[in-house]
């Protein structure tokens, strides 16, 4: 898949069918997680591959935008450890370019996810915490159900000229 034809046809998929994801696919996907910029190289990101069925049928009790999570084979939620970071308060940052590497290469594998926020929210971290036995200083960040899409994507451009602005707002 050519660059910019992933980046315009990538899409929160929502819609799946049962079909599995391969343990090759997931270590594709977490590689290029991993190969995100972070702030002073310090990558500060955690990955838990959840793949337990009981666990993808209570995430959407722990958060109420992710319903799909039961039709997935699998999510990864994406961590960031504060403790890592050799600058601090880049951790977010550093996790959110790891988690759109995840998204693009998902795609770019015939896959489809949703990225689906818990960080800043403190109800849901507390409740991911708690669920998947998380230690006090991970943070998690974004859970991204994975799987093989039963909906179509299309190119489309978004490009607005007016969100533009030159040598000064």
């Amino acid at each position: 898949m050519e660059l910019f034809d992933a980046l315009h046809t990538r899409r929160s998929i929502r819609k799946f069918t049962p079909d599995p994801v391969s343990a090759e696919q997931v270590r594709a996907i977490l590689g290029a997680a991993m190969t995100a910029p972070s702030a002073g190289n310090a990558r500060p990101w955690r990955f838990v591959v959840v793949d337990d069925r009981a666990l993808l049928d209570e995430v959407p009790n722990i958060h109420q935008y992710t319903s799909f999570s039961r039709q997935v084979p699998l999510a990864i939620l994406v961590c960031g450890d504060p403790s890592r970071e050799k600058y601090p308060g880049f951790w977010a940052q550093d996790c959110a370019a790891a988690t759109q590497n995840m998204l693009l290469a998902i795609h770019g594998l015939g896959l489809g996810a949703t990225w689906c926020g818990v960080y800043p929210d403190d109800q849901r971290e507390a409740a991911f915490r708690t669920l998947f036995r998380l230690p006090e200083h991970i943070v998690p960040m974004a859970w991204v159900p994975i799987g093989v899409p039963a909906m179509p994507t299309a190119r489309k451009d978004r490009y607005d000229e007016t969100l533009v602005h030159h040598n000064r707002f």
